[in-house]
C-alpha cells in the first residue's frame, strides 16, 4: 500500500518552498532583479543569489514543471526526510549547483529554476531506497546519470526549452546530481564508521 508522506514534519518544507516560488513569482520582474542567479551580480558580492536564484522561473510552465517534479519526489521519497533535514539538503543542493555553474560554467549568465536541485534531491532519495532494501533505488541512481550523462552529450530537450521560454540549463542538472552524490558519499561514509563502532 503507497502512503503519502502527508504528516506536516515530511510535507513543510517542499511546501514553504513551493509557496516562496509561487510568490516570486507574482511579484516578477523584480524579483528576478533582486535574487535571480548572476554572474556580473556575483561578481559584485550579492551572494544571496547562490541561493535565492532557484526559487525563481522563467515562466508560469517553468513553475508549474518544477512544482510538479518537487511534488513527486516528495510523494516518492518524503518520509525520508523531516523539515530540518530537508530544508539542510535543500539548501545545500542550491549551494552546490550555483557554485558549480559559477566555478566551471563561465558561460552561464543568468539561471533561474529548481531543476538542479530537484535532479540532487532525486539522488538523495534513490540513496535512501538502496538503504531500506529497495532496488529500484538503484535504477533510479543510474537512470538519473544517464539523463545527465545524455544531456551533457547530446543537449536538452529542443520542446522543454520551448516550454519554459528558455534555454535548459543542462550543467545545473550536472552539477545539482554532483552535489546530490557528494551528500551520498557522505551518509555512505557516516553510516559505515556507525555500522563499525556498533560491531566494537
Amino acid at each position: 500500500m503507497f502512503n503519502l508522506p502527508t504528516q506536516i514534519k515530511y510535507s513543510l518544507a517542499p511546501l514553504l518552498i513551493v509557496i516562496i516560488s509561487i510568490i516570486m513569482a507574482l511579484i516578477e520582474p523584480m524579483s528576478s532583479d533582486f535574487l535571480a542567479y548572476d554572474r556580473h551580480q556575483l561578481n559584485n558580492l550579492q551572494l544571496w543569489r547562490l541561493l535565492t536564484g532557484h526559487f525563481l522561473h522563467t515562466n508560469s510552465m517553468h513553475l508549474v514543471l518544477n512544482i510538479v517534479g518537487l511534488t513527486l519526489l516528495w510523494a516518492l521519497h518524503g518520509q525520508y526526510y523531516q523539515t530540518k533535514r530537508y530544508v539542510t539538503l535543500f539548501f545545500t543542493l542550491c549551494l552546490g549547483t550555483s557554485c558549480g555553474l559559477f566555478l566551471f560554467a563561465p558561460q552561464m549568465i543568468w539561471y533561474v529554476g529548481l531543476s538542479g536541485v530537484l535532479h540532487g534531491l532525486f539522488i538523495i532519495g534513490a540513496y535512501f531506497d538502496i538503504q531500506n532494501k529497495f532496488k529500484s533505488g538503484w535504477i533510479m541512481l543510474l537512470g538519473v546519470w544517464l539523463k545527465v550523462g545524455h544531456e551533457q552529450i547530446y543537449g536538452a530537450s529542443e520542446n522543454v526549452a520551448q516550454l519554459i521560454e528558455a534555454n535548459v540549463a543542462i550543467d545545473a542538472h550536472l552539477f545539482g546530481t554532483i552535489t546530490g552524490s557528494i551528500i551520498i558519499l557522505f551518509y555512505f561514509v557516516a553510516d559505515k564508521i556507525h555500522n563499525n563502532r556498533q560491531k566494537i
